[in-house]
């Protein structure tokens, strides 16, 4: 089955681009640890998730391209066509000449409106070239005006007019310290939309990405490229073929499907967030070698600790009730640094993948009460290596994780909120007083879901 990504604004474009190429450059790499015919039938899979074929036999990706200035759109069409690997369709791109400068209400309320026909025939086309349609995969930044306005519009309209298929959106949290003045008011207006017309949100916050970068990468200089890279990485590790199940050598037909069943039990829980292990520069890699025990004991430390790396994870941290004892005298706060699930995927690719032993996940310690970890936790696994590591693991998870920072970007939008500071800047554009309200109150709503965990 086959999944459509929608691009949306500088950072979706940008984002967007490096994860196709990411996905076309682990299908090519050589393999050591899989037959040539299980490889065949990865490329296959990969291929008609993600591509599909032109007459000159270049792979054209599945996406659609939108942005209000035509500039990144540009750069992202003619990067593609330059690698001369794979490329976008022709006419699979709408870009204007004036962007949202930052306004959500712009993007949601004049930019949506006006080119919401062109922009979902756009889409409509690239549905109709799928066999059979996974969903959508929308890539979008929520402090912006453009990806995070008109992708909570664009996510709307997909569920009045897909209401069959799945919508993930991939949003891109911002800096702690902000790119923008009003971004938590955009932010708060992209996730409590997002909240009603997606089934799931994959969140990547911007100041972890950096950290891997610098602490893991050894990027001196980091550019917004290497961030993107890190987050393609991390997606293609989650979004690539892997077997159906338990001695299967059969490939996934449904992703997106068997991502959500696995992760989103309940709709009032539907934050995801992604966790990668090991992720080092080449240098590095030429001197490392990997267990699956020790990586797995280390992912399920990060977990539990809501650490987004393995360097620096507070290894003091354990399940409550896990009979452990403790290290040393530990202040009584400690158990609420721990970080509870709903859902667990792991996800290992590599050598040897079969005697990887993961009953440590399976700890009903580690979830919230009204599930089973039989139902909590799932695995997915394929002998081929992803990318330039012979042994990988990717934990998707829906957790208390992402707790922290969303009640502190509701906490600093209210302060704005309560002066009323930028406000006509949305009334002007139809947002009124009461759109901030519902918005406030159903984040709050999910933080104390989360938080009871």
């Amino acid at each position: 089955m086959s999944i459509v990504t929608v691009q949306l604004g500088q950072c979706g474009n940008q984002i967007g681009f490096e994860v196709f190429d990411a996905l076309f450059s682990d299908s090519h790499c050589p393999q050591k640890f899989c037959s040539k015919r299980e490889n065949e039938a990865y490329q296959a899979s990969c291929k008609e998730r993600f591509f599909s074929e032109e007459e000159n036999g270049v792979p054209v990706a599945r996406a659609v391209l939108v942005d209000m200035e035509p500039k990144v759109i540009n750069q992202t069409l003619s990067k593609a066509a330059h690698s001369g690997r794979w490329k976008y369709g022709q006419h699979s791109h709408f870009c204007q000449k004036q962007g949202s400068g930052n306004n959500w209400a712009y993007g949601y309320s004049v930019h949506g409106p006006r080119h919401e026909e062109s922009i979902m025939n756009l889409i409509q086309k690239e549905v109709e070239k799928c066999d059979s349609l996974s969903g959508f995969f929308i890539v979008m930044s929520m402090a912006g005006g453009t990806g995070s306005g008109l992708g909570a519009f664009l996510t709307q309209n997909l569920q009045d007019q897909y209401s069959n298929s799945l919508k993930m959106n991939q949003i891109i949290w911002p800096y702690g310290t902000g790119e923008v003045i009003v971004q938590n008011y955009n932010s708060i207006l992209t996730l409590s939309h997002l909240y009603r017309s997606s089934d799931a949100l994959l969140v990547h916050e911007n100041d972890a990405v950096h950290k891997i970068c610098a602490k893991l990468m050894n990027i001196k200089q980091i550019s917004f490229r290497d961030i993107n890279q890190v987050l393609a990485h991390q997606l293609g590790s989650v979004f690539q073929p892997t077997y159906s199940g338990e001695g299967s050598f059969h490939y996934r037909r449904n992703p997106l499907g068997d991502l959500m069943e696995d992760l989103v039990p309940h709709p009032e829980f539907k934050m995801l967030g992604v966790r990668n292990i090991p992720q080092m520069s080449e240098n590095s890699l030429a001197y490392s070698t990997f267990t699956w025990a020790g990586l797995l004991k280390h992912l399920r430390q990060m977990l539990i600790s809501d650490a987004k790396m393995e360097e620096g994870i507070d290894w003091q941290v354990r399940p409550p009730l896990s009979g452990l004892p403790t290290l040393g005298k530990m202040p009584l706060t400690k158990e609420f640094h721990f970080n509870t699930s709903i859902a667990n995927l792991v996800i290992l690719r590599g050598k040897d993948v079969h005697s990887a032993d993961l009953g440590a996940f399976k700890d009903p310690a580690l979830y919230t009460s009204w599930l089973e970890p039989v139902t909590a936790f799932n695995v997915w696994k394929t002998q081929r290596a992803f990318s330039k590591y012979e042994k990988s693991a990717a934990l998707v998870s829906n957790s208390q994780s992402l707790v922290k920072p969303l009640d502190m970007i509701v906490g600093k939008a209210w302060n704005m909120f309560a002066s009323k500071a930028y406000l006509h800047q949305y009334t002007k554009f139809g947002i009124e007083e009461e759109d901030f309200l519902d918005g406030f109150a159903l984040l709050e709503q999910v933080i104390a879901s989360y938080r009871n965990l």
